[in-house]
């Protein structure tokens, strides 16, 4: 069974999300993530969620979208969390890519999000881009489990986090010809240590870079997991299935 345990089928370029979800199902699809990344998306994602036994929520607030949040004390998250369908807390984290103007808030928000996950005894899922030395410092001495979402910094670092239980989100840039560091990450990080995860519908793996992603196609992702490795498509489909419902408790 296939994991996807990173989606954004909530967004509006799904027109027909019964479409995308029966597509994910026919493709061996069986449990899905759908991430929140604000108040009004984790609303949007919860009552999407409630919908189907097999989709699970995952609520938080990105760090692009904190000079945003006038709710200092994010209630809201609270709010949400009183429903079980919650299984992590993310999409949360730094970014540092488009704007480096704000990286106190972000530092801020991550922390308080921490916390909650710590209150509550959930996962996080962290976006970390540009900031990967930020984010290890926050993060290697916090008892919190989670996933460094989308994984996009070095192999070295990269085996400093699965040093201290985090799991590394592969996703379809792994098909990418040129993208040579995700390749020795998939190759080289202990199998038990990885999730699948398309982040749809953004980064569509090869044959469809470029288009729109969808959860069906993270199937893509364990192919090429299993051929970087040299490991039978099975294997790793299992392995990746016994860590996603390991960390999330599904």
């Amino acid at each position: 069974m296939l994991i996807d345990t990173h989606t954004h089928i909530f967004d509006d370029k799904f027109e027909n999300k019964e479409e995308i979800i029966r597509n994910a199902l026919n493709n061996n699809v069986k449990e899905m993530i759908v991430v929140g990344y604000d108040k009004e998306s984790s609303i949007k994602a919860l009552e999407l969620v409630k919908k189907y036994d097999f989709l699970y929520l995952s609520i938080g607030l990105h760090p692009s979208e904190v000079l945003k949040e006038n709710d200092e004390d994010l209630s809201w998250m609270h709010e949400i969390l009183k429903s079980e369908k919650v299984v992590a807390i993310g999409e949360i984290g730094l970014d540092y890519y488009w704007d480096k103007s704000f990286k106190e808030e972000q530092k801020k928000y991550f922390k308080k999000q921490i916390e909650i996950a710590k209150e509550y005894n959930l996962p996080i899922i962290v976006h970390c881009r540009d900031a990967v030395q930020d984010c290890f410092d926050i993060l290697k001495d916090e008892s919190v489990e989670g996933v460094m979402h989308c994984y996009s910094g070095s192999l070295e670092m990269a085996k400093e986090f699965v040093k201290r239980g985090y799991y590394l989100g592969v996703g379809g840039v792994v098909t990418f010809k040129n993208a040579v560091e995700i390749k020795k990450i998939a190759k080289e990080i202990e199998l038990t240590h990885i999730l699948s995860e398309t982040d749809c519908p953004y980064l569509a793996p090869t044959p469809y870079r470029g288009k729109r992603n969808e959860p069906a196609y993270v199937k893509y992702v364990v192919e090429e997991i299993a051929k970087i490795r040299g490991e039978s498509i099975d294997d790793v489909e299992g392995c990746l299935e016994a860590n996603a419902k390991k960390l999330f408790r599904l």
